[in-house]
């Protein structure tokens, strides 16, 4: 079909939908057509309570000026600019602005489209910083069970989600998992759980049955959001960060949910008290509004590389739009509203508010789990025998019929409002969602 006789507007078929069941979607859409502050509207004129942050991504809400007028004025100014031997301030600037909130030390930036970029970066990053100080036998990557780390070849391997793997061939070598941190006796825990800390030796064991001199690195996101929001236990991070120390093994969190105030600090490292060698980051970087990706790095694994004669290439990575203008001015105006309204210690104040009125949900049909951190929650159901995730899935349903946004992953229903909540959406998204769980079957 020409330009000059285009598909009629209301023709799905040729979109193939991402993580979506399309055939069930495309026989009765859900559209949405517009968003402002806490809600989007439907194409039927409904307005539904953002109960997600989009996808765990608009952290300062919807439609801000601020944003929109970066996004104006970068796009008269200039559009694009190459980022392989050239440069434009606002990459740099962003940069600078991301190196001055994140915990000390990590003073680098590389500049990626989204998470699975990131992540793939990091790993890379990874593996050539081992080969860079002269331990070239380090190529072997540590992930955890039900780790998600965006939808890449490395980022699946290092995953452990297994429905994210299982059709996509044998992925990378040289890969294992330890355990997830998701324990039945920390059961309907407020807050991070007390139990489970020991789970972090299990990287003792694949040390011991590998040497430590082929481990490059291990990658963890701090709290498991995509899982189904699994905490890490007290003292669980803190103890993977002295092992990994111990043995010349670098760290990596997975940032790209936990960053930028989602638990009521700029990154989970500044909230655990834990700083990695490298930090991969997305989503709230630009409010979910322009696709930006950016890798933190210390200045011991950025310093690893810059040796040599200095018109060489240190690192042969990259992308075409790492630090694209547009985008960069998007962080820039997003980092500038989290700053001026205080949105990280917004939801740290208000999270309180939130934990209670999640686990007022205790004790209704289906539950089994109630779980929470900063601003997320999850409430786990018991699966209808024979079909799994269909009970969780009707809840979503359910609730977007009733004007509320939810999230699914499996049957549990995970929910990371934007950081601008209100408690009377509080009120609005637990009223509803208890309303949907005492009628689902």
């Amino acid at each position: 079909m020409s330009l000059d006789n285009p598909s009629a507007p209301n023709d799905l078929s040729a979109f193939w939908m991402p993580f979506t069941a399309n055939r069930q979607f495309k026989a009765n859409p859900r559209m949405f057509v517009a968003a402002d502050g806490m809600y989007y509207t439907t194409s039927d004129g409904r307005q539904v309570l953002d109960g997600t942050a989009g996808l765990w991504c608009c952290n300062a809400g919807h439609k801000r000026p601020k944003i929109i007028e970066a996004i104006k004025a970068q796009a008269e100014e200039m559009d694009y600019a190459p980022a392989f031997q050239m440069g434009h301030p606002k990459a740099f600037e962003l940069a600078a602005r991301l190196r001055d909130m994140a915990p000390s030390g990590m003073d680098h930036v590389f500049f990626t489209n989204s998470g699975s970029e990131s992540v793939e970066t990091a790993l890379k990053i990874a593996i050539a910083t081992q080969r860079a100080r002269g331990q070239g036998t380090r190529t072997r990557l540590v992930g955890r069970e039900r780790g998600y780390h965006g939808v890449n070849f490395g980022g699946i391997s290092v995953g452990g989600i297994v429905n994210n793997r299982r059709h996509f061939g044998a992925l990378l070598a040289g890969v294992d998992h330890m355990p997830h941190t998701h324990l039945p006796e920390n059961a309907y825990t407020k807050g991070q759980p007390g139990h489970g800390a020991y789970l972090a030796d299990e990287l003792e064991r694949i040390i011991a049955l590998h040497g430590p001199e082929t481990i490059a690195a291990v990658i963890v996101e701090p709290v498991a959001g995509s899982t189904g929001v699994i905490l890490p236990p007290k003292g669980y991070l803190k103890r993977l960060r002295e092992i990994t120390k111990a043995h010349g093994i670098l760290l990596i969190f997975d940032e790209v949910i936990t960053g930028f105030g989602r638990l009521g600090a700029a990154f989970g490292a500044d909230f655990f008290g834990v700083t990695p060698d490298l930090m991969c980051t997305a989503k709230g970087l630009t409010n979910g509004t322009i696709p930006m990706g950016a890798v933190l790095a210390t200045a011991e694994v950025h310093d690893a590389f810059m040796h040599g004669p200095d018109h060489l290439i240190e690192l042969f990575h990259g992308y075409t739009y790492s630090g694209n203008p547009i985008a960069a001015a998007t962080g820039l105006a997003t980092l500038e509203i989290y700053r001026e309204e205080a949105l990280f210690e917004r939801a740290a104040d208000i999270a309180p508010y939130w934990e209670d009125a999640l686990h007022s949900l205790k004790g209704l049909p289906h539950v089994i789990d109630i779980r929470n951190l900063g601003l997320i929650g999850a409430v786990e159901l018991a699966p209808i025998e024979g079909q799994p995730t269909a009970r969780a899935f009707q809840a979503f349903l359910d609730c977007y019929d009733k004007g509320v946004l939810i999230r699914t992953t499996g049957d549990i229903i995970a929910l990371s409002p934007p950081l601008i909540i209100e408690k009377s959406h509080i009120d609005q998204l637990f009223g509803t969602l208890a309303d949907v769980l005492k009628t689902l079957h």
